[in-house]
């Protein structure tokens, strides 16, 4: 807006106060002006540039700003003497061998009897071996009808007794799905992310006609035959020491006293990289911290989530270690970086050199034991972490709230009593990574399906996902285990019978 030259005042301290003010209001717009600018950089460059948030490891070293203190580089420079991640041969790439427990079948591939004659002197040829090379073949799956035949018994004098041999509990009583089918299906939708539609439309090609509406209620029922597992698998999880938990939106059409279009949640919790692999999803209406109390209800270990503030509750109520994820900080100014116009290093680079460097002496020990870990992060990793907090409060007073970096500090800074659990306990990571890639399977499959349409469903979805991820985790299988599963489950009839048939469990192979 401009002044009129007429209504300035003469006193020169008022034409100052003016200026001033004009200049500060500049200063202002240029600043919001800048943070757009910035956020719509970042947009661009998550819609069209790479995902990726490695950085090159010279960007360890990137301290060159101006105001940083020269004694301070140098001092971190050498506390982190020797942890620079060790050189690796990259495994070289081409054709790997056929799996030797295929079944081969040989075809052999001779010459005609005219072309066994020596074409310069006429002497017959003699065999002096042979060339082997493999192709990979495969035979359609083999669908069957399975017939349950029951001997019936009469008794002959009297015609009063009639006796028929009982039929074994079935995954789902009086259906036409036999357990393997079953299995498949689950698989097919859980595992590798086929909706049931298109298993539908692929049944249909081979004249077996499946609507969708059936195959759903079939993984319902399945859903809820395998709860005894999943309470089981649930105390198992719990009586853990570490849970890493994370969260992700799944749409449930018909949800009472929500829209369709409404989001609810599915939680995913995973057992830490020590003791017995476990992943358990659970599906709840909402994203409120009443849920994580629910599901850390019986559990007093470490709990490593990211930054959101709904698992706070539930850590101060029941006396958690609550522990942050480094990860997310990091992308925090990666995505300053990304944001910026030019490669000039900044505040946002210097940020992510610290937590580089504590990547850095992780992946140098990474096989470590907790206990060598916990004296290994004492020695090198808390001189690091020491400098980052005084790096972040010096810089806090020099950066816009509001900018990219200044983001990054004030999120590192909300979180840092949790992103320093790690130093005092062996068994926690840097990061919640375990929980971000257990959630990943699901994120994959709601893509394909979309959404669930009931509640039961969604619960259904849980609960087979559980099994089929724990299984995984736990290098089994998926297709045979859950065919065991609906085998044996209908007849267990002792808790010990249920506990073989976790995937857990070392009677399961």
């Amino acid at each position: 807006m401009k002044t009129n030259t007429n209504d300035l005042p003469d006193d020169i301290e008022a034409l100052k106060e003016i200026i001033r003010s004009h200049q500060s209001r500049e200063s202002h717009l240029q600043n919001q002006i800048d943070q757009l600018l910035e956020q719509i950089r970042l947009a661009r460059h998550q819609r069209f540039g790479s995902q990726s948030e490695k950085s090159s490891p010279d960007q360890l070293g990137l301290f060159n700003e101006a105001e940083t203190d020269q004694a301070e580089v140098e001092t971190l420079d050498n506390t982190t003497t020797g942890t620079t991640v060790q050189s690796h041969q990259r495994k070289k790439s081409g054709r790997k061998p056929l799996p030797v427990e295929l079944p081969r079948i040989e075809v052999i591939h001779d010459l005609e009897d005219s072309e066994k004659t020596c074409p310069h002197d006429g002497h017959t040829l003699k065999p002096i071996g042979e060339t082997c090379s493999e192709q990979l073949d495969i035979i359609p799956a083999k669908i069957q009808v399975i017939r349950h035949i029951r001997k019936k018994y009469a008794c002959p004098c009297c015609d009063q007794t009639i006796k028929t041999a009982k039929l074994p509990n079935q995954p789902i009583s009086k259906s036409q799905a036999s357990p393997g089918l079953l299995a498949h299906i689950a698989v097919s939708k859980y595992a590798d992310a086929l909706p049931l539609y298109r298993q539908a439309a692929m049944w249909k090609r081979v004249q077996v006609e499946f609507d969708r509406g059936t195959l759903a209620n079939w993984m319902c029922k399945i859903g809820e035959l395998i709860q005894p597992l999943i309470n089981l698998l649930q105390d198992k999880l719990n009586q853990g020491a570490l849970i890493h938990c994370d969260e992700t939106t799944v749409q449930v059409l018909n949800e009472p006293g929500k829209k369709p279009q409404s989001q609810s949640y599915m939680w995913v919790r995973t057992s830490g990289q020590s003791g017995e692999k476990i992943i358990l999803y659970d599906y709840h209406p909402s994203r409120s911290s009443e849920v994580p109390k629910q599901l850390f209800e019986d559990f007093k270990g470490i709990l490593v989530t990211d930054g959101y503030a709904g698992y706070d509750a539930v850590a101060q109520q029941n006396g958690l270690i609550h522990a942050g994820c480094m990860v997310h900080a990091r992308r925090k100014f990666t995505e300053a970086i990304k944001a910026q116009t030019n490669n000039k290093t900044g505040k946002a680079h210097q940020g992510l050199a610290f937590i580089n460097k504590l990547y850095a002496i992780e992946t140098e020990h990474k096989d470590a034991t907790s206990e060598q870990k916990l004296k290994i992060r004492q020695e090198h990793a808390k001189p690091i972490i020491d400098q980052f907090k005084t790096w972040l409060e010096k810089s806090v007073p020099h950066v816009p709230p509001k900018t990219q970096t200044g983001k990054a500090i004030h999120y590192t800074l909300k979180q840092w009593s949790k992103l320093i659990v790690f130093l005092d306990h062996g068994i926690v990571p840097l990061d919640n990574n375990r929980a971000e890639n257990a959630i990943r399977p699901f994120v994959i499959g709601r893509k394909n399906w979309i959404f669930s349409t009931s509640q039961r469903g969604a619960k259904a979805s849980a609960n087979i996902y559980s099994l089929i991820q724990t299984a995984k985790a736990n290098e089994i299988e998926p297709f045979e285990y859950l065919k065991k599963v609906f085998t044996d489950l209908p007849m267990a009839d002792s808790l010990s019978d249920i506990e073989k048939l976790l995937p857990i469990s070392k009677d399961v192979d």
